[in-house]
């Protein structure tokens, strides 16, 4: 892996501005500092002193004057780390500044106050980061087609130099959150997340990602809408934006926080995120809580279910109002290659466990407020579901007979998961 850093002067501050809740342009709510190995946080005293203020989020940002450091152990608030990208677009913001190649990419070559200053506007949730006080410039994109866009996917994996205008249309996908390539895209009134495929895939992954949404969708769980399209012969998965609406001014944002914000916990700790631990939160801050915990239940089985064991924190998240908590739509269902039949989740389920079995999913029952029998229930009906929802959504993703065969019998409905489970949930 590279590590030589580029000499280039990393900035000391940033503007955070916020949309607020049905706003269809931002304000500027604070200030993001450098102090040494940590990002302090400063609300502007404007926005304070308006009066549909809310904190970017609580209790980590309270609306209060003076510096606001990160939690202990944290460099910068989950919060703002929420609205920078991850790893895909930290690859792509390298790629096009610095010309870095493939997978060895040492993403430490920028500091975390610059990446949300170089990567695009549109990013999740309901921030974005400026050099500017007092005037927001959107950094935008031009428009591509999907064929294009997956064009230069490939190309930053290769390590290919881009075109001006395709560096620039890929650019658009630099805010968004996960490690595979993506972009975004928008039709009519509906802004989607393009998910491409990757040279490093195994199986076709965009594929078993719309079958296991349009099943968790069959099975009852809220889940962002899919679509699936095939381009320049290869296949594009497309997601609706969950936090986005189009109203008669313009295109609003809703906030977001993602689980491991919302467990005081970041990527170097992310091991230590537990079901538990969230469904505790949802139990005191999310409305709804009752029926959140049985969605959030409902997930966690159909997770082991599909065989999707990249549940991490940041595949969670919740919508943030200035008060309350709201869980967002599924998304990032995926299910994962195996080498062996025995998996774990990425978070906890219960205690130390995170096996994912059918098992350890009816010892957490109890955490998501549900008996034993209710919990069976929508483990039964789940599968119930998978299998007669299987063939008519393989013919809808176009699936081969090779990957039909690979899908169902390693993935979706593994083996392993009914190690140890009663009697009666095969």
């Amino acid at each position: 892996m590279t590590s030589d850093r580029p000499d280039r002067k990393a900035p000391e501050e940033a503007y955070v501005w916020i949309w607020l809740p049905g706003a269809t342009a931002p304000v500027v709510a604070g200030r993001i500092a450098r102090d040494g190995e940590q990002l302090i946080f400063n609300y502007g005293r404007s926005y304070l002193d308006r009066n549909d203020r809310i904190p970017i989020y609580e209790p980590e940002l309270p609306l209060r004057s003076g510096a606001i450091a990160p939690a202990i152990g944290l460099s910068v608030a989950g919060c703002l780390r929420d609205a920078s990208p991850d790893a895909w677009g930290r690859r792509v913001i390298l790629h096009r500044t610095f010309g870095r190649k493939g997978w060895d990419v040492d993403t430490t070559a920028l500091d975390e106050l610059t990446y949300p200053l170089e990567s695009a506007s549109d990013r999740t949730g309901a921030l974005d980061f400026q050099h500017s006080p007092s005037e927001y410039v959107p950094r935008a994109v031009r428009t591509a087609t999907l064929e294009e866009l997956q064009s230069a996917a490939s190309s930053v994996e290769e390590g290919v130099p881009l075109t001006p205008d395709l560096e620039h249309a890929l650019f658009h996908g630099t805010s968004l959150g996960g490690a595979r390539p993506k972009a975004m895209v928008q039709d009519g009134d509906t802004k989607m997340i393009a998910k491409f495929s990757s040279s490093t895939d195994s199986y076709n992954m965009v594929k078993a990602e719309y079958v296991a949404m349009r099943l968790a969708a069959e099975a009852g769980l809220n889940v962002a809408p899919v679509r699936l399209a095939h381009i320049a012969g290869k296949d594009v998965l497309l997601v609706e934006r969950i936090d986005r609406a189009k109203t008669k001014d313009g295109w609003t944002r809703r906030a977001m926080v993602s689980a491991l914000t919302l467990l005081g916990l970041d990527e170097m700790m992310a091991r230590y995120a537990s079901y538990e631990d969230l469904a505790e939160i949802i139990r005191h801050r999310f409305t709804s809580p009752r029926a959140t915990l049985r969605e959030l239940y409902g997930r966690l089985v159909f997770n082991i279910l599909c065989g999707n064991t990249d549940d991490h924190a940041r595949n969670h998240a919740g919508f943030w109002d200035g008060e309350r908590l709201t869980l967002s739509p599924a998304y990032d269902i995926c299910p994962q290659g195996r080498s062996g039949n025995v998996a774990g989740q990425a978070m906890l389920i219960v205690r130390d466990n995170r096996t994912s079995t059918l098992a350890t999913c009816l010892e957490a029952a109890p955490n998501f407020q549900l008996g034993e029998q209710a919990a069976k229930d929508i483990i039964a009906r789940q599968i119930g579901t998978i299998r007669d929802g299987w063939d008519p959504i393989c013919k809808e993703a176009r699936l081969t007979e090779f990957e039909r065969n690979l899908f169902g019998q390693h993935l979706f409905l593994n083996d392993f998961i009914y190690d140890g489970a009663a009697e009666g949930l095969q």
